[in-house]
């Protein structure tokens, strides 16, 4: 199989077995309850936040077995994950209990990884990546951020990257005192997936009862547009101009939204998107082409100010660059199918049919999103 044709998943978590655990023992969320169905058996739920509609969520095996995920991975065809743990990570601990498991966490990940089956016997990349965790909670000595990124680049290969949610050590990611962190993560080159959990609090959505349709199709992509904005205005991408970021969900409303922030910074906002990775999990094709042509138009305002139409380089080359910036993902294990267990995730099916209907996309443009884009971006490529 040539590099050009694989398939590579970045938005797909796990739950690993020592975090259910850990899970399993709390009484207050986050934390893992069995509670009696509607069928009468026992079933385990994972609630999150203790606000959080429904009750949580049915949770299982697809959460933390290896093989449920390669399982997931081949009916779909799948060639390559990128994994991560899933949220909230370690944002309830102290300090030192955080720092004691992301250690463990990380150990775990790597072996989960490393162990792991090769693509093919042509391709020399294992089937499964990891993205490790930092202890960046409330109280976190300023050294241990850096020094735990610069254990994980040295010390765990299958380790690519690192998630962070939006909340930092409890002041945001603009915190001064993550300085360090951020001159880290720029000198080593791992990646920094951003990715919500918090959305926007339930006193945004009202009284009404609508499931997890507005707190996570509106409050976790909005969670993601003022996390990495306030970055922006901070200066921490022009500080750390090597920082590789890929934002969830294609960036949340950043692409429709950068422009109306423009004061105190050294570019025009709208340039940072080309700074920028952002996953391709929007569920269509408009979408989709929307984010790549206002990314790959980003280099226009590099000194801000409107560039006018005497300045264009061009729709389809501007879609061009901005689908290199652009990845597949999936956000397995998370919203499954209801009926037959052998059906196909719409997660998967819909993603990947909103890449292939981007009609101002290219064969070429398709086949990076799906998967030489992310080998690259994560270096298992040259860029």
């Amino acid at each position: 199989m040539s590099v050009r044709k694989l398939l590579v998943d970045v938005h797909t978590h796990v739950y690993l077995p020592r975090y259910a655990s850990l899970l399993r023992s709390r009484s207050s969320a986050p934390r893992i309850l069995t509670r009696t169905g509607p069928s009468g058996q026992d079933e385990d739920r994972l609630l999150i936040l203790d606000d959080e509609p429904s009750g949580g969520r049915p949770v299982g095996a697809q959460y933390w077995d290896r093989n449920e995920k390669l399982k997931f991975m081949d009916q779909h065809g799948i060639d390559i994950s990128f994994v991560s743990s899933a949220n909230p990570w370690l944002d309830f601990l102290s300090f030192p209990e955080a720092q004691v498991l992301a250690q463990q966490l990380n150990a775990d990940l790597e072996s989960y990884c490393a162990t792991a089956p090769f693509v093919g016997s042509a391709i020399e990349f294992k089937r499964l990546y990891g993205f490790g965790l930092l202890p960046i909670v409330p109280g976190a000595p300023p050294h241990s951020l850096p020094e735990a990124v610069s254990h994980l680049a040295s010390q765990h290969p299958h380790i690519r990257g690192v998630i962070l949610g939006t909340r930092g050590s409890g002041s945001g990611l603009d915190d001064p005192a993550l300085e360090p962190l951020w001159a880290a993560l720029s000198e080593t080159g791992l990646v920094v997936f951003l990715h919500p959990h918090y959305g926007l609090g339930a006193q945004a959505w009202g009284p009404l009862d609508n499931g997890h349709v507005l707190p996570l199709a509106l409050g976790f992509p909005f969670e993601t547009t003022t996390a990495i904005t306030r970055l922006i205005m901070a200066g921490v991408l022009d500080r750390h101009q090597n920082l590789r970021i890929l934002l969830a969900h294609s960036g949340g409303a950043l692409p429709q939204l950068s422009h109306v922030s423009r004061r105190r910074l050294a570019h025009d906002a709208r340039w940072y998107l080309g700074k920028l990775w952002f996953d391709a999990v929007a569920y269509g094709s408009a979408e989709l082409d929307f984010v790549s042509e206002a990314v790959g138009r980003a280099g226009r305002y590099v000194r801000g100010g409107d560039p006018g139409t005497g300045t264009s380089l061009g729709g389809d080359k501007s879609r061009a660059r901005g689908a290199s910036k652009m990845l597949f993902g999936t956000d397995h294990p998370f919203f499954p199918p209801l009926t037959r267990e052998t059906e196909k995730w719409r997660s998967v099916v819909e993603n990947l049919d909103a890449i292939e209907g981007v009609e101002n996309w290219s064969e070429e443009d398709k086949a990076g999103v799906k998967g030489e884009n992310a080998l690259r971006l994560f270096g298992l490529l040259p860029m």
